[in-house]
C-alpha cells in the first residue's frame, strides 16, 4: 500500500524515523518519503547516508509541528502520514511542561488542521504506555494527543481522512531509556535501579516500523492499535548485561511508574484482541462505526473480558536474560 504513495514522517530525523526510512526504501517504492523535522543537523546526517538526488523519492522539509503554516504547505499532495514527533523525556517535561504542551498537544492539533486541510488519506500518530493512566505531563501530553486524533475523525465531515493510533511500550535501547544506561555502567558492576519490582515492555525499533506500516493498511479511522509484545524484569535486564554486578536501590523517581500500562481497565470494554494484537475501538456516536464488522473483520477478534488490563507485570510473555542479551547484541546498533 505504499508503493507510489506521498508519505511524510514528522520527527523523521528520530530514531524511528530513520528506521521507517531504512525499511520504507527496501521493501516498497514510494513516490516521495518526506522527512520533516526541525533539526538541520540530523537531516544533513541523513542526507549523507540516503541521497536525495533526483532519482530518490527522499525530500527533507525544515520544520516543527507548532508551525500550521509549514505543516500545511509541507503536506501538499501528501497521501500518508506518520506522526512521530514529540518531546519525550518524562523529567524535562515536568520541569518545561508548557514547551512539551505546545508539541505534543497543540502540534497535534496543528498536524491534525493541516491534514484535514490537504485531504491527506491515512494519519498514525505514534503514542506510548504512559498515555494509559498517565502519572506525567508527557503521558498525559500524549493521552490528550491520542484523543485529539481518534476524535478528529468526528468532524472531519466528507473528507476522506482518517486519523489512527499506534501505541506501544520502550523501544529497547531508545534514547534515555534503562538499556543504554546499564551497558555505560556495565564495566563498573554497579546499577542504579528505582525498583526490584520494576518491569517494562520490550519492542525493537524494527517490529515498531513494521507494526505501524500494518496497521496503516488495517487502520479505519479512530482505533488505538496496541503489539503484543514481551515484558522483562529490570533484574533480569541487569543480569542479561552484567550478572555480576551489584544492585543500588535509588528509588522510584517522580512521575515514573513500577510497571508499564498499555491498555486500562477502563478501556477494556471497549478492546478488541486477536493473536498478534489489540484494537482500543472509538466509543463515539459520531463515527458510522459497527463494531460488528470490524469484529468480522479478523475472525480471531474477540473482547477482552471485564476487568481485564495490559500491563508489564501482568503480561503473560517474559524475556529471560539470555534472550534480552540476543536482543540487545541485535538491534542496539540502531539507535543513535
Amino acid at each position: 500500500m505504499l508503493n507510489n504513495k506521498k508519505i511524510l514522517i514528522t520527527g523523521g530525523t528520530g530514531s524511528f524515523g530513520k528506521k521507517f526510512v531504512e525499511l520504507v526504501l527496501r521493501k516498497y517504492k514510494p513516490k516521495k518519503l518526506i522527512i520533516y523535522s526541525r533539526d538541520e543537523q540530523k537531516q544533513f546526517q541523513m542526507k549523507e547516508k540516503w541521497s536525495d538526488e533526483d532519482n530518490s523519492p527522499l525530500r527533507y522539509f525544515i520544520g516543527d509541528v507548532r508551525d500550521l503554516d509549514r505543516l500545511k504547505f509541507a503536506l501538499n499532495d501528501v497521501d500518508i502520514v506518520v506522526h512521530a514527533a514529540a518531546l519525550k523525556h518524562v523529567d524535562i517535561a515536568e520541569y518545561n511542561p508548557f514547551e512539551v504542551v505546545k508539541t505534543n498537544i497543540l502540534g497535534a492539533q496543528n498536524l491534525i488542521e493541516a491534514c484535514l486541510f490537504n485531504k491527506v488519506k491515512k494519519v498514525v500518530a505514534l503514542s506510548t504506555d504512559k498515555a494509559s493512566s498517565p502519572v506525567n505531563l508527557y503521558g498525559a501530553s500524549k493521552l490528550t494527543s491520542d484523543k485529539l486524533f481518534t476524535a478528529a475523525n468526528n468532524y472531519k465531515g466528507r473528507k476522506s481522512t482518517i486519523f489512527s493510533v499506534v501505541r506501544y511500550g520502550n523501544v529497547a535501547g531508545s534514547r534515555g531509556s534503562v538499556i543504554p544506561l546499564f551497558q555505560k555502567l556495565k564495566s563498573s558492576n554497579f546499577f542504579p535501579i528505582t525498583s526490584k519490582k520494576m518491569t517494562r515492555f520490550n519492542i525493537t525499533l524494527e517490529e515498531g516500523v513494521n507494526f505501524v506500516i500494518f496497521c496503516l493498511n488495517k487502520m479505519w479511522g479512530g482505533e488505538i492499535f496496541v503489539p503484543k509484545i514481551p515484558s522483562y524484569r529490570i533484574l533480569d535486564l541487569a543480569k542479561a548485561i552484567n550478572p555480576n554486578a551489584k544492585i543500588k536501590i535509588k528509588g522510584v523517581r517522580p512521575g515514573e511508574k513500577i510497571d508499564e500500562e498499555m491498555i486500562s481497565v477502563n478501556d477494556a470494554p471497549n478492546t478488541l484482541e486477536n493473536k498478534k494484537y489489540y484494537v482500543i475501538i472509538p466509543n463515539s456516536k459520531f463515527l458510522d462505526w459497527n463494531i460488528k464488522d470490524y469484529k468480522k473483520s479478523d475472525k480471531f477478534f474477540k473482547f477482552c473480558p471485564e476487568g481485564f488490563s495490559y500491563n508489564s507485570r501482568t503480561n503473560k510473555i517474559f524475556l529471560k536474560p539470555s534472550e534480552i542479551r540476543k536482543i540487545i547484541n541485535s538491534n542496539i546498533q540502531d539507535i543513535n
